[in-house]
């Protein structure tokens, strides 16, 4: 039948693609790791450094379920194509539906596992470090922080990443001033990284009884976490340590003696914090790591030499600035002001349908590092 027939050319335009991606994805050298994983593993004493073993078997994991979904993808190609068969041979256009909703899949499966090809740089297989800030505007602004906070952390979620939240910073009257994230899982901060910037927020305000439409400024910053073994000398003299007493959202998350650790570089004026473990120092030890990882990822982005000369830029969480708005009236629309892809469900992309914009900006930088 001519729908099957026609249905059958689209599906098999893909198989060529599906090749590519093989080879884009570096199977046959992952497939080769993975072996030479599992022999490491397989020797005596294997276990006796526990953090050493545990960072083997995840490597072995993640490489693994690499290979699991490109499968998955080959697996669904196939069957779809012999559901299209099927429905040819025996002329049975109750089937087509069914058939042209598993070639839109095959074609979105394809789609997102092109894009981890686009996940070429050096940081970009990391966990992710999530800084939120309230711009100013008081409460305002601090709900739409918070409000950010949760977009992010319902993204993560729906892309089976590991959530850990590391700093709280409570807002006077709703929101939040800052809070830190940490999120856990292969290339987190490969897709992440799109996210940093000023995100503006247009709408009729909840806090103000005239009703009237405000514009609010939230900026977040995304880190990759520095692996244990990049090592960054940081002088003890160049760090000012203050210790105070942990409030996480909804005062349940975090311990409430005064264990939370801030620290400040006095040389560039940057500060990070935690408060998430039980102890002071453990807490300094979070904090440290997430120093280095700021500092590692200024160097890298302002193709500096060495730590010593990052001056602590500070951009100002202000209109002219933002990367993308989100608008709940006059209109609803979300649009992203560095590749000008839009939607207007805003309240999809407050509950973390966040793919469009991330997948735009990989495209966008590919397109770039291509040219």
């Amino acid at each position: 039948m001519v729908q099957f027939e026609e249905l059958k050319l689209k599906l098999e335009g893909l198989k060529p693609e599906i090749d590519d991606l093989s080879d884009a994805l570096g199977l046959s050298a992952i497939k080769s790791e993975i072996q030479q994983l599992e022999n490491r593993a397989a020797e005596p004493g294997f276990y006796d450094d526990i953090e050493k073993s545990q960072k083997i078997l995840k490597r072995t994991s993640d490489l693994n379920a690499k290979v699991d979904n490109f499968n998955s993808l080959v697996d669904k190609y196939e069957d779809t194509l012999t559901l299209i068969e099927l429905g040819d041979e025996e002329e049975d256009l109750s089937l087509l539906e069914e058939a042209e909703s598993e070639v839109a899949k095959v074609e979105e499966i394809l789609e997102k596992q092109r894009l981890q090809t686009l996940l070429t740089g050096e940081y970009d297989k990391n966990n992710a470090i999530l800084t939120f800030h309230a711009g100013s505007g008081g409460t305002e602004a601090q709900d739409w922080a918070e409000m950010l906070y949760r977009m992010y952390t319902r993204w993560a979620a729906d892309h089976g990443f590991n959530v850990k939240e590391v700093d709280y910073l409570e807002g006077d009257e709703a929101g939040l001033k800052s809070a830190v994230l940490l999120v856990e899982g292969e290339n987190a901060y490969g897709y992440l990284k799109s996210e940093a910037g000023v995100h503006r927020l247009v709408r009729v305000s909840p806090f103000d009884s005239a009703g009237r439409r405000h514009t609010s400024f939230s900026s977040l910053e995304v880190m990759p976490e520095i692996n244990d073994d990049i090592k960054i000398d940081i002088r003890d003299e160049d760090i000012k340590m203050d210790v105070y007493r942990a409030s996480g959202a909804g005062g349940q998350k975090v311990n409430k003696t005064s264990s939370a650790v801030r620290l400040t570089h006095i040389p560039t004026g940057i500060v990070v914090a935690s408060q998430v473990e039980r102890s002071q120092y453990q807490n300094r030890d979070v904090a440290m790591k997430m120093l280095m990882s700021k500092l590692m990822e200024i160097k890298e982005r302002e193709h500096l030499d060495k730590i010593e000369d990052i001056k602590g830029v500070q951009k100002e969480i202000t209109w002219g600035s933002q990367i993308r708005s989100y608008v709940f009236m006059p209109y609803t629309l979300v649009k992203d002001h560095r590749t000008n892809y839009e939607t207007g469900n805003v309240n999809a992309v407050m509950d973390g349908d966040l793919d469009g914009f991330i997948n735009a900006y990989l495209k966008m930088i590919g397109h770039k590092e291509n040219q």
